[in-house]
């Protein structure tokens, strides 16, 4: 027997990155890969809210502070959307990001990792290829 629930969850607000420097991770993810900034705030002493998206994305990437003794990247799981994942790939790579190889499997979109500044692994996938 299934039980059916109910949720008054309505979607994905956001999605945290560890970052170490806001700056610098607002150069990467909007000067390099063309995000917007939605949110700057300071919500104590010391610490900072940033949230960054592209341009019409309903969920947001929040830069958030590295936890103390965090160090090196994560991987985000992040799977960012584009049109036309080798024109995106070759940009990216001639503005110096670290990305990998263009996955080709059949029956899969094309995709490609890369790393921020800060070494977090974040994908992208091309949408509506198979």
């Amino acid at each position: 027997m299934s039980e059916q629930t109910t949720t008054r969850i309505t979607g994905i607000l956001n999605v945290a990155v560890p970052v170490s420097d806001h700056d610098r991770a607002l150069q990467f993810y909007c000067g390099t890969l063309g995000f917007e900034t939605r949110r700057d705030a300071t919500f104590g002493p010391g610490l900072r809210w940033v949230e960054v998206a592209p341009p019409g994305a309903a969920t947001t990437v929040a830069l958030a502070p590295r936890n103390d003794g965090q160090s090196g990247g994560v991987d985000t799981g992040i799977r960012l959307a584009t049109a036309d994942v080798e024109a995106t790939h070759a940009n990216l790579g001639s503005q110096g990001v670290d990305v990998d190889d263009i996955l080709r499997m059949p029956g899969v979109p094309l995709m490609f990792s890369l790393r921020d500044a800060d070494g977090n692994s974040l994908y992208v996938v091309e949408e509506g290829a198979a």
